[in-house]
């Protein structure tokens, strides 16, 4: 099996549909140092989607499926049939992808209606059916992983799912410390996570709930892990995974003070690289000034910026823009 996606202790970045896109996988690569990004999701219903649409959510596998800071993006997949699932794998595999990650997680009630995403938690059978056909589907060099979450209703259903999901033949496990129904309320079980990792076999990363560099210790604390998935966090300070690697690579020596690495970020150059990697794709004004105000509404979000309240009523970018420029002096 191929571990070199995690030769390292390290981060990943989060899968976030709608929000960590090819624009954003650009410059938050470009900023702080991760293992692998994995994509929005890919969902794949009646049919395997064909290789243009694959690019179009993810256009880095033009580019050998990596992000320009060279670093690798993985392709996530999320349906329920296991052929077309492995069609669609092996397909991404041809075009570059650097591996498969079989979403088990996602909460939104379209795709849970539809059979996807985490309504698969109440059928251990159907998860191990999946993972075993895209498994056997790709090259053995290739890994394939699953992303879960605890269970639909019940924290504990994660011990037989994750079971399952290894004798699949899962690669690694990325573990979201929530039910479904909890969507992303409190409280997270980060101690489900360690439980799991002690049972299995395989690496296990930590993901849920890490939105600054104290929520990682104590996640750390935990879980035990070598591996953590941000999503919200490192959208709210793009410099937090740069900060929580430094912890990882000291040998776990945890520090009292956080690294000053992980100071707040200096919002408007950030913003800046953002358009331009934008820009590059096609992207229209609008997108832009939708983009900046969600991004900062997640920066409000872990009090690590004040523009939001500044600039949600911004009624195009370049007034966005100058709202942050006066409001930093």
């Amino acid at each position: 099996m191929n571990w070199s996606l995690l030769n390292q202790p390290g981060v990943i970045l989060a899968p976030m549909e709608g929000v960590t896109d090819a624009p954003m996988r650009a410059l938050l690569t470009e900023t702080s140092p991760y293992l692998f990004c994995v994509s929005e999701f890919i969902r794949v219903t009646d049919q395997s989607p064909p290789v243009h649409v694959l690019q179009r959510y993810v256009p880095e596998l033009k580019c050998g499926g990596l992000t320009p800071s060279q670093v690798p993006v993985v392709i996530q997949l999320l349906g329920s049939h296991p052929d077309r699932l492995s069609e669609t794998a092996l397909r991404a595999i041809h075009l570059g992808a650097a591996a498969i990650d079989l979403n088990f997680g996602c909460p939104a009630p379209t795709v849970n209606r539809h059979d996807g995403g985490a309504t698969l938690l109440k059928t251990p059978h159907r998860i191990f059916e999946i993972i075993s056909a895209v498994r056997a589907a790709v090259p053995k060099q290739i890994p394939v992983s699953a992303k879960l979450r605890l269970g639909w209703d019940n924290p504990n259903d994660i011990f037989i799912n994750a079971e399952k999901a290894v004798d699949a033949g899962a690669s690694w496990l990325t573990l979201h410390a929530r039910t479904r129904m909890q969507g992303y309320a409190k409280p997270v079980y980060w101690s489900h996570i360690r439980k799991v990792r002690e049972q299995i076999s395989i690496p296990v990363i930590a993901n849920g709930d890490i939105w600054n560099f104290q929520d990682f210790i104590q996640c750390f604390e935990e879980t035990g892990c070598e591996h953590y998935m941000l999503g919200r966090g490192a959208l709210a300070n793009p410099f937090l995974p740069q900060a929580i690697t430094q912890v990882l690579r000291r040998n776990f020596t945890l520090a009292i003070q956080q690294p000053t690495s992980a100071s707040l970020p200096d919002w408007r150059p950030l913003l800046e690289r953002f358009i331009h990697f934008a820009s590059d794709s096609g992207k229209s004004q609008d997108y832009f000034l939708r983009r900046i105000k969600q991004w900062m509404k997640f920066a409000a979000l872990a009090s690590s910026s004040p523009y939001f309240e500044q600039i949600k009523r911004s009624q195009n970018l370049t007034e966005c823009l100058n709202q942050i420029s006066n409001s930093s002096h």
